[in-house]
């Protein structure tokens, strides 16, 4: 809701007068990604597909797609290793909690907050790591979103937009169109005023599409890709409930923003689905069924996971397991006898007539 409010905001915004806080401050993302689309529109209109054609500028924003999610890639794997720790660390995590369980005074909420801030900083993690990718992304849609919002005003004032977008692209963009007459920058709302029967049909499935596949993706997460432990805390309980809620945004979402937003974001979700089932067949959660159904697939090949997490050949996993085994039979070997106490030997040179 806070982003809807806050694109609303920028759709009523003065288009002179004043100062634009919020468009200096989106000024450099624009820019990028008036660049991107222009990049990719030649490219199109060089293969041979017509300038002006909504399909063209509708692909346009599918290589935007790619490029945005591309460059997070590194950004997502780093979440995906700070959702690892994060798992290992809980049950320290735990400990930290007991200990401070029932304290409300200042000092004691202090030393819990010190002791995780150390606790995350020794393991190299961080809650808001999980965040970074969606943080990277949103500031990317808003610029989007921005700049279909323009393409109207500026097309109707004959003028291009603040990078590579010129005043003649944007008159193209502005009347491009798919199926006859459904415009990229109108709405849902704006389609069922006007009664435009193919616009509502379109964005309706766009919208559908775009709940089922956000839908899927958690889905994946928390039937697939979390062991038996993280089943039973109040996290994965909430995990549960935002399957359910978190894909209902985009009915309210797919209302209001244009078609090329939507397309946008329908295509991120795609992008998002097929990247999720690829880390959760490839890199899943230790314990989870994901990871017992990859030990199982390479079991089938002859091979298995090494202590390091590589993938080794059956025979090399199998000598590591042995030489781990003889390591501990050797180490207890080793070990010291535990001494009886002083106490107890004496009472045995005793005996009971002593």
């Amino acid at each position: 809701m806070g982003l809807d409010l806050l694109l609303a905001a920028a759709e009523k915004a003065p288009e002179s007068g004043g100062f634009d806080l919020l468009g200096t401050i989106l000024w450099p993302l624009k820019w990028a990604v008036e660049l991107i689309l222009v990049a990719w529109h030649w490219l199109f209109t060089a293969v041979g597909l017509p300038d002006a054609a909504g399909i063209t500028w509708i692909l346009s924003i599918v290589g935007l797609v790619i490029v945005v999610r591309a460059s997070v890639f590194p950004l997502f794997v780093r979440q995906i290793k700070s959702q690892r720790k994060m798992m290992e660390i809980a049950p320290e995590m735990k400990k930290v909690q007991a200990k401070y369980k029932g304290k409300k005074d200042q000092l004691s909420r202090e030393a819990m907050s010190r002791e995780t801030m150390a606790l995350y900083k020794r393991h190299g993690t961080s809650p808001m790591s999980s965040c970074l990718p969606l943080l990277v992304q949103m500031p990317v849609f808003f610029a989007l979103f921005s700049v279909l919002n323009d393409v109207t005003k500026h097309a109707d004032a004959g003028v291009g937009g603040v990078g590579l977008l010129s005043s003649a692209l944007t008159k193209q963009f502005y009347e491009a169109t798919i199926f006859g007459d459904v415009s990229l920058h109108g709405t849902l709302g704006h389609a069922v005023e006007t009664q435009n029967t193919i616009a509502i049909v379109i964005l309706v499935i766009l919208v559908v599409l775009m709940i089922g596949s956000q839908f899927f993706t958690q889905l994946q997460i928390i039937s697939k890709n979390l062991s038996p432990e993280a089943k039973t805390g109040q996290a994965y309980q909430m995990q549960k409930i935002m399957l359910y809620v978190l894909p209902l945004g985009f009915i309210f979402s797919g209302v209001f923003f244009p078609l090329g937003v939507v397309v946008y974001w329908f295509v991120s979700n795609l992008w998002t689905m097929a990247q999720q089932f690829l880390v959760i067949r490839e890199m899943p959660t230790p314990g989870s069924e994901a990871a017992k159904a990859r030990e199982e697939r390479l079991a089938r090949k002859g091979k298995a996971i090494d202590s390091s997490g590589k993938v080794v050949p059956m025979a090399a996993y199998e000598a590591e397991q042995q030489r781990m085994l003889d390591e501990v039979e050797k180490a207890k070997q080793n070990a010291p006898k535990r001494q009886q106490p002083v106490g107890k030997k004496r009472a045995k040179k005793k005996g009971p007539n002593a």
